[in-house]
């Protein structure tokens, strides 16, 4: 049986030189914990790790970061509005589907942040909603993830299957580039991000296909080729990446014999036939003015898909008006209550470049001139030449024995199970995964499940 998979590169960004002059001499790296000098003339062709030689950072990882749960929910809210900022965008610019990971783009954004300097800073703070000091910052990123990493910890033998959840994070420089050492320590003692070095001067199109590998491998194959045949180019000269990969079952799983096609509609009129998922579960839903939510758990109870199904004729009225602090209000109302709950499976990918998106929010130094990277290297000017998104999401019946052993985790008050309530969700919604925490991981919106 296909297991429930949400997977994604959630984003690479690539950061080119303002000039085309020599780099300096080659810096001193680190491989397998040996320090060597790094041949000039050597390419990705003689690497002496399948992903590139490191360069040495002076800081190591920090695994017991010093951020307090105030600072750590500052993070989440400032994250969370970013996230609905990143919608609204998406959606006006786009008819269609939406799948992506705000969490994983405020990551490799926050990454970024660590290098910039000036204006530049001051516009990526205020577009990514950063309102807290550097330090406090980037601890409450690597406190964060460890609390997400310990999704996976919730597993056998425990009697359940579990979130498979797994973050990873490199940066990939120019080999014989000059990096400022308080940035690649910020990079490593926070997001256990080590510089992979590489010779885009050389050639660049080996460059590509050594991230591109790291991408799948990291997504489990999900995703493949993220970065297109001339994307890096002799200009480049850093491109850090971040991937993010989820799968889990449902806490109640929707059995494959109750599965069958029924009618879609879109918000034009028109209708598709598609195959509906079904089930009769007791589950944490609310009927709003004009919408109706419904949150799916899954075996664990640490992670949930929020389901947002606006009523007929007001999809637009719920999109506009939503906000991470109406989003918040709406989990925090939800009751549980006995569904008998019909839903589509659905499953496609997405891919964007998000250079454009990030400048109409209002982040425009960073790609033009006059973006100031200078706590990035001091050697020439650096700015942002793209950033590419790329996300893979599919939802099927998804059903497991462990559901029970966690089911004793969704213990509180009984529902009313007399008189269920028929929740059938047979036209455009809104979804948000969400962790306990409540950090936005991953949002989207199915307007069509046939595509």
């Amino acid at each position: 049986m296909k297991k429930l998979v949400f997977s994604l590169l959630a984003i690479i960004l690539i950061v080119s030189t303002l000039s085309c002059g020599p780099v300096n001499d080659p810096a001193t790296t680190q491989t397998q914990g040996t320090t060597t000098q790094t041949d000039t003339n050597s390419t990705t062709h003689t690497l002496t790790e399948q992903y590139g030689q490191y360069l040495k950072a002076d800081a190591g990882y920090n695994s017991s970061p010093d951020a307090s749960d105030e600072i750590l929910q500052t993070l989440i809210d400032g994250n969370n509005r970013f996230a609905v900022d990143l919608y609204h965008q998406f959606s006006g610019k786009n008819n269609g589907n939406l799948f992506y990971s705000p969490y994983s783009i405020s990551l490799a954004l926050a990454m970024t942040y660590a290098g910039a300097n000036g204006q530049t800073k001051e516009q990526m703070a205020e577009v990514l909603h950063f309102m807290l000091e550097d330090s406090e910052l980037h601890s409450a990123f690597n406190r964060m993830a460890i609390e997400l990493n310990n999704r996976n910890s919730a597993r056998e033998p425990c009697g359940v299957q579990g979130v498979q959840l797994h973050i990873a994070n490199s940066i990939w420089g120019q080999q014989g580039y000059d990096f400022m050492q308080a940035f690649l320590d910020v990079l490593a003692e926070n997001y256990d991000a080590g510089m992979r070095l590489l010779d885009y001067q050389s050639d660049p199109e080996a460059c590509r296909q050594t991230i591109n590998d790291w991408v799948s491998q990291q997504t489990n194959g999900k995703i493949e080729d993220l970065i297109p045949a001339g994307g890096i180019n002799y200009l480049t000269r850093l491109v850090l990446t971040n991937a993010i990969y989820f799968k889990a079952n449902w806490l109640y799983p929707f059995e494959e014999e109750d599965t069958s096609n029924n009618t879609f509609y879109q918000l034009d009129g028109s209708s598709v036939s598609i195959p509906m998922m079904h089930q009769t579960a007791s589950l944490y839903y609310k009927d709003g003015d004009n919408y109706r939510a419904v949150r799916l758990s899954y075996d664990t109870s640490t992670v949930s898909m929020v389901v947002i199904v606006p009523d007929e004729g007001s999809f637009e009225d719920v999109e506009n008006s939503l906000t991470a602090e109406s989003l918040l209000n709406i989990v925090q109302s939800l009751n549980r209550q006995k569904l008998n709950l019909t839903m589509p499976k659905f499953g496609f990918e997405s891919q964007a470049g998000l250079k454009e998106t990030l400048q109409d929010m209002g982040m425009t130094d960073a790609f033009s001139g006059a973006a100031d990277f200078s706590k990035m290297t001091d050697v020439e000017s650096l700015f942002i030449a793209d950033v590419l998104h790329k996300a893979y999401v599919s939802v099927d019946e998804n059903g497991t024995e462990a559901a029970a052993a966690t089911a004793v985790m969704m213990a509180g008050s009984a529902p009313n199970e007399d008189n269920p309530i028929d929740f059938t969700i047979d036209h455009p919604f809104i979804f948000f995964v969400m962790d306990i925490t409540g950090s936005i991981l991953f949002a989207g919106r199915v307007m069509n499940p046939a595509v």
